[in-house]
Formats: structure tokens, sequence, C-alpha cells
């Protein structure tokens, strides 16, 4: 009889485990984090929260592409700040965040696949502003808005530029126009095409100051092998010329 419920047990124990097995999520799925920041990412609505069908752009659509391709599943949110979906896709495993700029503080921090498409770094003036750079450097005498959190504006502080910082990348086109800053520290094509959003043309680019790639960036504890697939189905699809046609519908 003690052998026959020592049996018992093993089998319990080993339908439990499978159980427990089969209720774990798939190692084949992500949950990809975005923001707005036309043309690449942004709600359908406009709004700072929007999921899957409701978020597009050139970043999205790309990587809604690429996933399909490598076979991969995943959830699509759109969120607010940016600095939150920064720290989520840093901090828990099979999560994803894009778009984002590969930098060299940031490269050990992810795992990385792309490049998706470029996001060089400009300052841009009132189409009747008199300020002329040659550098950087000479920037300093003037008053620079940027975004909080993004790259462009951790790199202008880490240079000693002290620019005055907003939550929402847009309301810069404004202060220029308002006088309340004199340049505007941004992405091209980003920044033009969010002046364009809130009636704001005619900037015009007074120094191109780095030229970035932007990427999917997605936790350490992503597998190798996912990475894999979706960096070779990213190449595919660039190859097929379904990148390019892709950039085509926004720009």
């Amino acid at each position: 009889m003690f052998k026959d419920l020592l049996l018992a047990l093993a089998s319990s124990s080993i339908l439990l485990a499978g159980s427990a097995r089969a209720a774990e999520p798939s190692a084949d799925s992500l949950v990809l984090l975005t923001e707005n920041f036309p043309p690449y990412n942004m709600a359908k609505n406009g709004k700072n929260f929007a999921r899957d069908e409701n978020i597009e752009g050139i970043a999205a659509d790309i990587v809604r592409e690429t996933c399909k391709r490598a076979g991969i599943s995943y959830n699509l949110t759109l969120r607010f700040p940016w600095e939150r979906i920064y720290k989520l896709a840093l901090e828990k495993p099979g999560y994803g965040v894009f778009v984002m700029a590969r930098l060299p503080d940031r490269e050990a921090l992810f795992k990385w696949v792309g490049p998706i498409g470029p996001d060089d770094w400009v300052l841009l003036a009132k189409a009747d502003s008199p300020i002329q750079l040659s550098d950087l450097e000479h920037a300093r005498r003037y008053r620079i808005g940027a975004y909080k959190g993004d790259a462009i504006a951790q790199t202008l502080e880490k240079q000693g530029l002290k620019p005055l910082i907003v939550l929402r990348d847009q309301d810069n086109a404004q202060k220029l126009l308002d006088g309340q800053i004199d340049l505007w520290a941004t992405g091209d094509p980003a920044g033009r095409y969010l002046a364009r959003q809130v009636g704001v043309s005619g900037l015009k680019t007074v120094l191109r100051f780095n030229s970035a790639q932007l990427y999917l960036a997605l936790n350490k504890d992503v597998s190798d092998d996912i990475v894999a697939r979706l960096q070779q189905a990213l190449d595919e699809l660039r190859k097929e010329g379904e990148v390019e046609a892709i950039m085509a519908r926004y720009l």
C-alpha cells in the first residue's frame, strides 16, 4: 500500500508540473512599448495611450511586419511619459521599447534590433531668425528647448548646454514662435512633422549636429534566438524594399 501511495504522489507531481508549465507565458512573446513620436510611432486618436491596431507610424508598421515574419507574438502599447516605458523595458523580462537611439551609454543595457530608421539631430529656429551656427559650442549663448528624457536633451545636458525641458516635444514649436526659446533641439524628420501637427511651418535648420539610428531595444533577458530571428526578419524586409515602402507612406 505504501508503494502504491508513493506512485500516486509521484504521478500527481508530474501532472502538477505539467499544468504549471502549460500556464507559463510563451517564450516567443513580447510586450512592446512605444510613445507618441511622429512620424515613427503615434496614436491614431492623438492621445497618450493606445493599444495594438490603434497605433500607427513608420516604426510601428515596421515592427509589426518584423514580428510577423519572425513568428514572434506580441502586444503593443503606447504610453506616456517616455521615462516610464524606458524603465519598464529596462527592468521587466520580455519587454521592449521603440524607437530608441542606440548610444554608447545605452549599449550594454539592452539587446538591439535595427536600425529601423534615421534620426538626425538638429537645432531649428524661426524662419526669420538671424542665428547662424558652425558648431554646438556656439549655441551656448541661446535658449534651447528640448524634450524630457530624450537622448538629444541628455546629450546637451552632458555638454553643459542646460536645455529648457518640456514634456511634449511639439510644445517647443510654439515656444519658438512665442519667443520663449531661440532654438529647438529635436530630431529630423520628427521635429518638422510635430511642428506641422500644431500648425507651425517654415522653421529652418541652423545646425545639424549628429546623425543617429533608431532601434527596437529589448530587455536583456529576451533570448538571443528571438533577437536573431527579429534581426533576420528586419534585414529581409529591408532587402525586399518593404522598409522603404513603409517610410514612403508617411513622408
